[in-house]
């Protein structure tokens, strides 16, 4: 009788490490924290370095997808409402008699299995969507999705935005102007989600010359929160010194 052959020993192979936002095992290239500023024209303007605290924050998948799926449960208005046969007009007599009629019995018109009658289980407009989000929880998934940006080269550095008044024709030219010197020519050309405009303070006059710009989103330093962050590609900071200040205060409230 022939030996039987001894089989190969399995080996097990290891998959290539994957990189998009839902890998909770991506492990992201260590990057400098040395960041480039530009002007409105696209060109240098000095430079600054990104406090680690903010932008060399380690990525939890698992904490920005908690955080961000409650943001949108609180944001996520109570609409859809259906009444039940207590609330339908009507049934304020019995549509036939009892017996005799050969007809099925019914005592209401506001029964569910009538035409026109109540709903049954149907969407209340009482029920609560909203979900409790720690303080620390969202300023964590805020620094987690910043480090994650700054690592993957989706954030921008302006030293200012000036218009003596609203014009969307010169945002717009500073826009097309930052993507070219930073090479993210993305930037001007995407037509949804393009970026956030994060200024240090409150300014009307630039949010008005952005605000009929379908691709770019204002808002304040202060107000930046990781839902805003991770549906829009890029992240334009204006007044990096004054802007660094403003978040690294979020973590020590």
């Amino acid at each position: 009788m022939a030996p039987t052959p001894r089989r190969k020993p399995h080996t097990k192979r290891t998959a290539p490490a994957k990189e998009f936002r839902g890998d909770k095992d991506y492990v992201a290239p260590v990057v400098s924290l040395d960041a480039t500023i530009y002007s409105v024209d696209g060109k240098s303007a000095g430079t600054i370095t990104l406090p680690k605290e903010v932008f060399g924050v380690k990525w939890n998948a698992d904490l920005v997808h908690q955080v961000v799926v409650g943001m949108q449960a609180n944001a996520r208005p109570t609409i859809a409402n259906t009444k039940f046969r207590g609330e339908v007009s009507g049934g304020g007599k019995k549509p036939w008699k009892q017996k005799g009629t050969g007809r099925a019995r019914h005592g209401s018109n506001r029964s569910p299995i009538w035409r026109g009658g109540g709903v049954t289980h149907g969407p209340r407009a009482e029920k609560v969507y909203a979900v409790k989000i720690n303080k620390k929880m969202r300023v964590a998934a805020l620094m987690t999705v910043l480090s994650r940006k700054w690592k993957e080269g989706e954030i921008i550095f302006v030293n200012s935005f000036s218009f003596d008044v609203p014009s969307t024709k010169s945002a717009k030219a500073n826009i097309v102007a930052i993507a070219s010197g930073t090479g993210l020519t993305t930037l001007a050309t995407k037509r949804k989600n393009a970026a956030i405009i994060a200024f240090a303070k409150k300014d009307s006059t630039s949010e008005k010359s952005f605000a009929n710009i379908g691709s770019i989103l204002s808002e304040e330093v202060r107000n930046l929160n990781p839902l805003d962050l991770m549906t829009k590609k890029f992240l334009i900071i204006e007044s990096p010194e004054e802007s660094m200040k403003l978040l690294s205060a979020r973590l020590s409230k």
